[in-house]
């Protein structure tokens, strides 16, 4: 059996130069999730991380669904209207009651306006970071960025702190064959395929990186790869490799019989359970859904991914991040939530229709689920927009304030936290900021923002420097 724990010169995960090319020979075999599954396991155990107890709070959610909207979301036309500002400020739009009495939100957002007493509104969050990859490393990490206003960053250290979802990877087990932290449907990457950094394990090593699935869930074909045989794979094929790896298992013996084997058994077990359509296959089946639910969702990427998290915490994943990316027909000048050029018709026309749609039909579907209370839902992005609208009729990146929004797993709705100044161009009073936010979701996941970690060189880390946002939970 293969040793995950060998000695040797180690690399930044902790592995060894001979376990990477054992893994490498597995991959070779078409075998590899047994192998990460393990090594996963195995590093948890080696650096002594806390159990799901440890550090305990009084979060009332058991999953979270990050909602990341990319490009940075304005602040004016959704959660923070200014209807007595110049219309230069305020743009074209204006705000609509909700269902609490006292609170508006941009016009554009009908459907959102009437789930308000679900809500808990963050109007004067803030980072200072006017450049996508800095200030969403601060928002996905709760670290800031070195230097700051740095545009084009690159993952890599000092920025290395895990993201969110990677530090509730790193501490949740996986549970029904599927991993504790999901993102979906791709990375977040700048124009030119510039990932950003702070969407992995950092420190944690690679063990702690999310589940990366790329994937299309509105498209017909919809299926994940992994979860089904290839076509040239044949069940022969498949039995014939799984005989040499119990030929090569059996030459390996020798090395160790320890019960870090067997835990290795017991993941091959999980990755094979994959491809026989287990509970994890069927997490995936949205053509399962009536189609009168996929329509309230709305059919499109952004709309079934939604759908899809939804689904997935209701499998056991503790966490799904889902990423607006790019649309068809989003230009490099203004792609997805980044609009500089035409503001209003991008919003009017194609991204509020979409947000409202899917956003609204997720917290009405979770409350009709009985999930909404154990479920933590955030609405985010990596910064707002500029008060002033642009020649373009656009408004620019702006770190200085904006919005965010929770709902379910505990958060008190129907209050907004904060706000911003006339014209929403500074925060006015209750400023938060990006560890603030993440140290509120780990309370609301159980655990303390102070419950310790340890890196691969096992130095210890408290999982946030922030304070939870107490009048929120």
């Amino acid at each position: 059996m293969f040793s995950l724990l060998d000695k040797g010169t180690r690399l930044c995960d902790g592995l060894n130069r001979r376990e990477w090319l054992r893994v490498g020979g597995l991959g070779a075999l078409g075998l590899s999730l047994p192998t990460l599954l393990e090594a996963r396991a195995a590093d948890r155990t080696r650096r002594g991380a806390a159990p799901l107890s440890a550090g305990a709070s009084f979060g009332k959610a058991k999953s979270c669904i990050l909602l990341f909207y990319l490009g940075g979301p304005p602040q004016h036309e959704t959660w923070d209207p200014k209807d007595d500002a110049p219309v230069e400020v305020r743009g074209e739009s204006h705000s609509i009651p909700s269902n609490v009495p006292g609170i508006r939100v941009g016009e554009w957002m009908p459907r959102t306006a009437k789930l308000l007493d679900h809500i808990c509104v963050l109007r004067a969050m803030s980072t200072q970071d006017n450049a996508h990859s800095s200030s969403g490393y601060w928002m996905l990490t709760g670290v800031p960025h070195q230097p700051m206003n740095s545009e084009n960053a690159k993952p890599g250290a000092p920025n290395d702190w895990p993201c969110t979802a990677a530090v509730v990877h790193h501490l949740r087990p996986s549970k029904n064959g599927l991993p504790s932290a999901i993102v979906l449907p791709e990375p977040i990457w700048n124009t030119g395929m510039i990932y950003w950094p702070g969407q992995d394990g950092g420190f944690l090593g690679r063990t702690a990186d999310p589940w990366l699935i790329r994937c299309d869930p509105s498209s017909s074909d919809f299926q994940i790869p992994g979860l089904s045989l290839s076509a040239d794979l044949t069940a022969p094929r498949l039995g014939a490799r799984l005989s040499l790896l119990e030929q090569v298992n059996r030459g390996l013996d020798r090395v160790d019989r320890s019960e870090a084997m067997a835990r290795f058994d017991q993941r091959s077990q999980q990755a094979f359970d994959l491809l026989r359509a287990g509970k994890a296959r069927q997490a995936f089946a949205l053509d399962r859904e009536p189609a009168v639910l996929r329509d309230r969702y709305g059919r499109n990427r952004w709309g079934q991914s939604v759908l899809l998290a939804r689904r997935l915490i209701e499998a056991g994943v503790s966490l799904v991040q889902v990423n607006w990316m790019r649309m068809p027909g989003d230009t490099d000048d203004s792609p997805a939530w980044d609009t500089h050029n035409k503001n209003a018709e991008r919003l009017k026309n194609h991204l509020m229709p979409k947000m409202d749609l899917a956003y609204s039909a997720l917290l009405e579907d979770l409350e009709g689920r009985g999930l909404l209370e154990e479920t933590l839902v955030v609405w985010m992005g990596e910064f707002g927009r500029s008060p002033k609208i642009n020649r373009g009729g656009g408004r620019d990146h702006w770190g200085h304030v904006f919005s965010v929004a929770l709902a379910g797993g505990g958060v008190r709705g129907g209050q907004v936290i904060g706000s911003s100044d006339k014209i929403g161009a500074l925060p006015r009073d209750g400023r938060v900021q990006p560890q603030d936010l993440t140290a509120t979701i780990f309370h609301c996941l159980g655990f303390s923002p102070h419950t310790e970690m340890r890196d691969t060189l096992g130095r210890p880390f408290v999982l946030s420097r922030g304070e939870v946002i107490r009048q929120a939970v």
